[in-house]
């Protein structure tokens, strides 16, 4: 999802705060929706849940109204299964096993925004499969961690692209990370390949989306006829991971977790 106006925001240590607390929220929506990704259960139930607890918890989903070439965005959540890479549309669509499923989710809590995705394995699929998912997480952390003042989002980028690189994934050029704040997608754009450019030099109070989209095969997509979903074009299997982050002046913080976030616990059997 990306938005025509974009803009670039420094926050203040009381502005993350507030990102913060929509970050939980974001972490507390995933947590959940771990317990829910099974055989059998619909995307559009995964949505609903998902709708259910950002209102009562006083948030607007951050995805709602978001405008797009054929229609606004109608749903909380972002679903993608297997080849579909990002943005999928939940619906009727029910869960099987040995599928791969990614969620993205986002939510507004007095006007500052917190977006995350997490990619889930349902039941038994090749060990080359749990593997991308693993190793996408991994490079997330390591963009992560490459986000600190002085460096430049092509530091993010080497970081992200390096993880892949290591065993042959396809990484996704048009689509990326993202500033954030109060709006879901500021500048700057963040690539999850390095031969974009060093970029803009990283800045105290800058908060980003880091998301690297890696694929078992090439880096090629296309957007489906619902003028949303961006699948592989050669149909292999991708994975989707994010967090919001806040550049401080020790490093960076990630803002969309809850204290219970246990590193790869996303990646089972279910």
């Amino acid at each position: 999802m990306i938005l025509s106006e974009r803009r670039v925001t420094l926050k203040s240590r009381s502005q993350v705060e507030k990102m913060r607390t929509a970050g939980r929220l974001v972490a507390d929506v995933l947590d959940r929706l771990s317990e829910e990704v099974r055989p059998g259960v619909t995307t559009g139930d995964l949505d609903r849940i998902s709708a259910e607890m950002i209102r009562r918890a006083g948030g607007v989903p951050s995805f709602v109204g978001v405008p797009g070439p054929l229609a606004p965005y109608r749903h909380t959540i972002c679903v993608s299964i297997d080849d579909e890479v990002v943005h999928g549309i939940p619906g009727k669509r029910r869960i099987e096993p040995g599928e791969v499923v990614s969620i993205d989710a986002g939510a507004i809590i007095d006007g500052w925004h917190g977006d995350a995705a997490r990619t889930f394995v349902v039941g038994d699929v090749p060990p080359e499969v749990r593997l991308l998912v693993d190793e996408t997480r991994r490079a997330m952390d390591a963009g992560i961690a490459a986000a600190r003042p002085g460096a430049s989002i092509g530091d993010v980028a080497a970081a992200v692209e390096g993880v892949a690189l290591e065993h042959g994934y396809g990484v996704l050029r048009e689509y990326g990370g993202h500033g954030i704040g109060t709006e879901m997608h500021e500048e700057p754009f963040v690539p999850n390949h390095r031969d974009a450019g060093r970029g803009r030099k990283l800045e105290v109070g800058l908060c980003l989306a880091i998301e690297p989209m890696f694929t078992l095969g090439g880096h090629e997509v296309r957007v489906g006829d619902d003028g949303w979903t961006v699948s592989t074009v050669d149909g292999s299997i991708a994975a989707h991971w994010e967090q919001t982050i806040a550049i401080m002046p020790d490093g960076p913080e990630i803002l969309t977790v809850n204290g219970r976030d246990v590193s790869l616990s996303q990646i089972r059997h279910v």
